[in-house]
This record gives C-alpha cells, structure tokens and sequence, in this order.
C-alpha cells in the first residue's frame, strides 16, 4: 500500500491518500494548479521515501527539478537527513519525467512501459512503482467531444490499458481530470464513462476567498464515500 502523506513545517498539507498497489486513482481539480501539485507532492514523496521509481508523464510542460526540490525542503527533518545537493540528486534519478501533448503519445509511452516491465527493467535498482499522468483530461477531452465515436473508443482504450499496467504488475496510477460547467454545478470533464475506469476518485475544491482546499472521496474501495478534509497547498 502506498501512503501519500503530505505534510511540512510550516503548512498543513494533510492530503492523505491510501492507494493500493493494484489501484487506478483519479482525482478531480477545478484548479489546474492543484492538479499540478498534488501530482508532484505525490512523486517527490514516493521517490523521497525510496518507495520505488516513478514514471511521470508531463501533459503541460509544468514539471521541474526546481519545483520538486521546493517540495523536498518542506519534507519533516526526520524523513530524510542528507545534504540538500544529494537529496534531490537523488529524488530526480527515481523520477522519470516524459513529455506528452497528445493522445497518441501516451499511447506510445505506454506500450514502451508495457514491454519495459515486461522485461522487468528497472530504474536503476528501482522498478516503477507508479504511473503519474499530470493531466488525463487535456489529452482526452479534445477528441471525445461531440458525436466522435472514435475518440470515445480512444478514452476507452486508456483506461483498459491503466487497469492492465495497474493489476499486472501492482503499479499505483493517479491520473488527474478537470472540471468543467455543468448544470447548475461543475462536473468532471470526461464525462460518465470514465467514471468507471478508477479505483479511487477523489475531488479537490478550493474554499472561496481562501487558500484552504478540501479533498472529497467519491469513490473508494475500502472508504465510505463523502469522507473529507481540509488542507492548504505550499506556494509554488
């Protein structure tokens, strides 16, 4: 089991996730900001705590060392006690970061993660322990609008492909999907269909006028839905 435990010093970053190995997790933002964080909270505190490697694909040309290191500064003291230089050094080399812009090149990342663990190659001596995908929804959205058959068969495809990753070879994914308007409340951009592909499904909203964010669960395997909590994301 994988726990994503996010706390600091000077914040209260309490988004507690508990995934499974084999689960599939997605979390729901109306802030593409919070997307963006809670996918690299997630992979600096996974590599951080030698957990394994992590394949994170980069949807907005958003992920940096600069940003990972600004998170390793906040972890407790106790977590990791070694000079800031080798820390990240370190972190970084478990984090194998990919650019993708379009439907077509996650299908491709994914069948070279398929053959990879297949073959059993690591990263290092770290075998990838969980798939990031910063931003599912701005790969999928643009084909699925409409009467589009075949980007529907497209989404489709994804999320077979993630529970296959996820089930045969006890990878954790979290993958992230936007919100758009709906009638009279925001709703997922993805639509019903893909309501059914994740484990997990966790929503995150931002309290008006305020920086404190709450973390829903509408989904879960071993939690009752509607369990929430409040937290606060460090500046970025």
């Amino acid at each position: 089991r994988l726990i994503f435990l996010f706390s600091t010093s000077r914040w209260l970053i309490c988004l507690a996730v508990n995934i499974e190995p084999w689960n599939n997790c997605r979390v729901t933002h109306n802030a593409e900001l919070h997307q963006l964080q809670v996918c690299l909270y997630s992979a600096a505190h996974v590599a951080a705590r030698h957990m394994g490697a992590v394949l994170y694909l980069d949807t907005s040309n958003s992920f940096s060392p600069s940003r990972i290191a600004h998170i390793l500064d906040e972890l407790p003291i106790s977590l990791i006690k070694e000079p800031k230089d080798m820390r990240l050094k370190r972190v970084m080399s478990s984090i194998i970061c990919e650019s993708v812009f379009d439907i077509f090149a996650l299908f491709e990342v994914l069948d070279r993660l398929e053959v990879s663990l297949n073959c059993k190659v690591t990263n290092g001596s770290n075998k990838i322990c969980l798939l990031i995908i910063d931003s599912v929804s701005s790969l999928l959205a643009p084909i699925i609008g409409g009467k589009n058959s075949q980007g529907r068969s497209m989404m489709i495809s994804v999320a077979m492909i993630l529970k296959k990753l996820a089930h045969k070879h006890n990878l954790s994914v979290l993958v992230t999907n936007h919100m758009v308007a709906g009638n009279g409340a925001p709703k997922p951009a993805l639509g019903e269909s893909w309501k059914a592909a994740p484990h997990i499904r966790l929503m995150i909203s931002r309290d008006r006028g305020s920086n404190i964010c709450t973390a829903t669960t509408l989904k879960h395997t071993l939690l009752a839905c509607g369990r929430h909590m409040k937290f606060q994301f460090l500046p970025s």
